[in-house]
């Protein structure tokens, strides 16, 4: 699993969820025009995930989920999240499952989706951060909440 990046899995996550409600019978809870309240859920969440890597491209950190972190970015939605780059990967995935009707299997799909994050991903990389920064991340780790 080490070498499945986050961005992959998320696009797994995405195809399953699609072929999962194209291809089977389940009850759809949001139907249509409702499900389209996905789709701005879906954009701000890409948004919030690409606005997190671009703040790593311009700090020129790394941004490989199992590289040596080399900076500790506390600014723009760091600030107000630990992980802003998870949180938009889970949102834009919680938009797809609204799209396709908010299935269970979509909405399961989502909920794994974040358990699988927050516990191999995360625990991962905070360990790391911690490792690297020690009592700077853990002054910003006491301020800021994983998630949000």
């Amino acid at each position: 699993m080490q070498r499945l990046l986050p961005p992959i899995l998320l696009i797994l996550f995405i195809i399953t969820m699609l072929v999962g409600c194209w291809y089977s019978e389940l009850t759809h809870r949001l139907l249509t025009p409702y499900n389209l309240l996905g789709l701005p859920v879906l954009l701000g969440g890409l948004a919030l995930a690409q606005t997190a890597k671009g703040i790593f491209k311009q700090a020129k950190t790394n941004i490989m989920t199992f590289g040596e972190p080399n900076k500790l970015i506390t600014q723009g939605p760091f600030a107000y999240s630990r992980n802003p780059m998870y949180l938009g990967m889970s949102s834009a995935l919680l938009g797809c499952a609204l799209l396709c009707g908010a299935t269970l299997w979509s909405l399961g799909l989502t909920l794994l989706f974040i358990v699988v994050v927050d516990f191999w991903y995360i625990r991962h990389e905070e360990q790391a951060m911690r490792n690297k920064f020690a009592e700077d991340y853990e002054q910003y780790r006491a301020r800021v909440r994983r998630w949000l």
